[in-house]
């Protein structure tokens, strides 16, 4: 088992990321060691945390302070310009969570965050400098968070080129790859019945359905796909973190024999 490069894809989701977790926390227990990482949004924030080698139950303690707090505190509006949201707090906030502003080659297990060029709409993969840039360039959700100029480009999340990135772990030299999907289908509930939904819910799932053709790509990149059923939590619904995770484990539980049957093949 131990001669695979092991590679595992999180995908973009707000919220609904944070299921990564409890994906990670089965994988350990069941002793599959990850040998590199790549995300998108959520994705690379979990990713980030788990590469410097944090446990889980640190991360866990740290996503649910970080639910803890209603996203108006998270908030420092704007004047319309890239986005209804400046991104200072966010980042000041992101910097507590991920311990300061380290750098990739400080990582435990080799890590890309991924970010989109809003002016070509090219993937940017960031596996170089700070950490902090990197998953604040890829969870920075259009017109909801203001771009993120990086080496000359303007970035914003990563969800839109590539929500799970499995392609980038084939070129970090993964031979097999697991993908998590935290995006339901485009047929699925917007959120729960009987809620209008507001303006930043409507925005990720217009990002969903025009990242759904990407989506599909992705996936087809990985040797096991692991969905958590996450379809009724909102992409906000931070306060929901620990039904997130149980989502992810009960996932993962569920792949860990097919995982294990293909290592071993």
């Amino acid at each position: 088992m131990r001669n695979r490069k092991i590679g595992l894809a999180l995908g973009s989701g707000a919220a609904r990321g944070l299921a990564h977790i409890g994906v990670l926390e089965v994988l350990e227990k069941e002793g599959i060691t990850i040998d590199m990482l790549a995300g998108s949004s959520a994705g690379a924030l979990v990713g980030a945390l788990y590469a410097q080698g944090k446990d889980i139950s640190q991360i866990k303690n740290l996503v649910i302070d970080l639910g803890s707090k209603r996203f108006a505190f998270l908030a420092d509006p704007a004047l319309p310009k890239t986005g209804l949201i400046k991104g200072r707090r966010i980042k000041e906030v992101l910097k507590s969570i991920i311990g300061g502003d380290i750098g990739f080659s400080n990582l435990r297990i080799p890590l890309a965050c991924v970010a989109t060029d809003i002016v070509t709409g090219e993937e940017v993969v960031i596996n170089q400098g700070s950490v902090l840039e990197g998953v604040r360039a890829s969870i920075s959700i259009p017109v909801i968070f203001a771009v993120v100029k990086w080496k000359g480009r303007y970035l914003v999340d990563g969800g839109l080129v590539n929500p799970v990135p499995a392609s980038v772990l084939r070129d970090m030299g993964a031979d097999f790859i697991i993908a998590v999907n935290v995006a339901p289908s485009i047929s699925g509930k917007l959120h729960q019945v009987g809620r209008e939904p507001n303006i930043f819910n409507v925005i990720m799932q217009t990002i969903h359905i025009a990242a759904y053709q990407s989506l599909k790509l992705s996936l087809s990149e990985a040797d096991v796909v692991i969905e958590p059923q996450v379809a009724s939590i909102g992409y906000f619904d931070f306060h929901r973190t620990q039904e997130c995770i149980l989502q992810g484990e009960l996932a993962a539980q569920e792949s860990i024999i097919k995982i294990k049957r293909q290592l071993e093949a």
